[in-house]
C-alpha cells in the first residue's frame, strides 16, 4: 500500500465531476488497491473519510471509517443518496483538501444512501445520523465537483482561498531551499 497525493483547495481538478464506475467492467483488483491506498492515505491523514476526487482520481468511489478506534473501514462504490430529510444540523467540518480550516456546514441530519461494496453487492443504507451522515453528504459532494467551503460565504471562500495559497508558496519556498 502507499500513501497518495491529496489535492489541496483551490486546485481546479478538485471541480472534477467523478464518472459513474462501470459495474460491468469491474476490476476487482484495480479497486481495491486503489481503495487499500486511499484508506492508508486517509488513516494517516487522520480523516474520516476521502473521495476519488481529492486524490486526483475521477470515478465515483468514497472510503470513510467514522468508527472510534478507526477500525470499521467502508468503500462505496457509485454512492447515491436516495433521501435527505429537512431536519438540518449545521456543524464544523473539516476536509483533508482544506487542511486546518472547520467550518460549521448545514447539512441533512439523517439521510438513506445507497452504494455497491467492493464484491459488487448493491447496499441500501437506512436512517443514517450523526458523523457517518455528515460525512457521506460531504465526500458525494467532492465526487460532484463540490467542496464544503462552497457553502460559506463569498468573503470566508476568499479569505480561506487567500490562506492556503499563502501556505502553499510558503511550503514550496521552503522546499527549494
Amino acid at each position: 500500500m502507499s500513501l497518495l497525493p491529496i489535492l489541496q483547495y483551490p486546485d481546479e481538478r478538485l471541480r472534477t465531476v467523478a464518472k459513474e464506475i462501470d459495474l460491468d467492467n469491474f476490476d476487482k483488483n484495480y479497486f481495491q488497491n486503489l481503495a487499500e491506498n486511499m484508506l492508508e492515505t486517509m488513516y494517516h491523514s487522520k480523516g474520516v473519510g476521502l473521495a476519488a476526487t481529492q486524490i486526483n482520481v475521477h470515478q465515483r468511489i468514497i472510503v470513510i471509517d467514522v468508527s472510534e478506534n478507526a477500525n470499521e473501514p467502508m468503500i462505496l462504490i457509485n454512492p447515491k443518496i436516495l433521501e435527505a430529510s429537512a431536519e438540518q444540523c449545521k456543524e464544523a467540518e473539516g476536509c483533508l483538501s482544506v487542511p486546518g480550516i472547520y467550518e460549521n456546514v448545514e447539512r441533512s441530519s439523517k439521510i438513506t444512501f445507497e452504494y455497491y461494496d467492493i464484491n459488487k453487492n448493491e447496499i441500501v443504507q437506512k436512517n443514517a445520523d450523526g458523523l457517518l451522515a455528515k460525512c457521506v453528504q460531504h465526500e458525494i459532494d467532492h465526487l460532484n465537483g463540490k467542496v464544503f467551503v462552497d457553502y460559506l460565504s463569498q468573503l470566508k471562500q476568499g479569505r480561506i482561498k487567500s490562506k492556503l495559497q499563502k501556505e502553499q508558496r510558503l511550503a514550496e519556498k521552503h522546499n527549494k531551499k
